[in-house]
């Protein structure tokens, strides 16, 4: 795959990354990218972002060094309804709007409860994406939620991150390879993130590589290089919202 987007990392404004906004951006020009994706944590990540952060992106350019910058956020899913911690308000401002399960500020319960509260976060027009599904954070069915992203046009993110061994997350190979294969089945497109923290790890999907080739899946339903159909989600998605 020829990678040409990564829209999920972090800077120090998450306050537990080690790379500044342009220095992420100069990264992803450094690796040919043509769209680059921030999206902060929101504010139940200790150190995070208060809400004027995300008010005043505008200011921020959003072509640097050549590379399209989406500038967003990635939302903690906070209870079982699949409520976010990012006031409807400020999504006007965002570029992008992810959204996700984290132990720091969500409180597993069974595994019924916890696929309802992604399928909450899947169900609401305004999130694109969905991160790190199979991390393991807490446990979930799967394939309702593949369906629920067909029908509500939401990407399910394959994480990189994840996958690292050093972040002990002994089910996240398993649980990717199953979201893989459903995606599949359903013809579900899915997306590769990054989830760098430095600017070293933009683009970098090493982890993830064996699991494409393990399920075989179809370079027709990755999203990574193909920047103009996924501006094309986007913008859909607004327009959506709009009507």
């Amino acid at each position: 795959m020829n990678i040409l987007l990564d829209v999920h990392t972090h800077t120090i404004a998450s306050g537990h990354a080690f790379s500044t906004l342009q220095e992420m951006v100069q990264a992803a020009a450094d690796k040919g990218l043509q769209i680059l994706g921030i999206t902060e944590h929101t504010k139940g990540i200790p150190g995070s972002c208060s809400h004027i952060y995300f008010r005043n992106l505008p200011i921020v350019p959003r072509v640097m060094y050549g590379v399209e910058l989406l500038l967003g956020a990635e939302i903690n899913i906070v209870d079982y309804e699949g409520t976010l911690d990012l006031e409807e308000k400020y999504f006007r401002f965002l570029d992008l709007r992810i959204a996700g399960l984290h132990s720091l500020c969500y409180q597993p319960g069974n595994v019924e409860q916890n696929t309802s509260a992604v399928l909450g976060a899947i169900r609401n027009q305004h999130i694109d994406i969905i991160s790190h599904p199979g991390d393991g954070t807490a446990d979930l069915h799967f394939e309702p939620l593949v369906l629920a992203a067909k029908e509500n046009e939401v990407l399910l993110e394959i994480n990189n991150s994840s996958l690292n061994p050093i972040r002990h997350k002994e089910k996240a190979r398993d649980n990717n390879l199953e979201i893989l294969r459903l995606c599949k089945r359903y013809e579900q497109p899915v997306i590769l993130g990054s989830d760098a923290h430095i600017s070293f790890s933009i683009a970098d999907y090493h982890w993830l590589y064996p699991l494409l080739a393990e399920t075989e899946f179809p370079e027709a339903l990755i999203m990574n290089d193909k920047p103009e159909a996924f501006k094309i989600r986007l913008k859909r998605s607004r327009e959506m919202m709009a009507g």
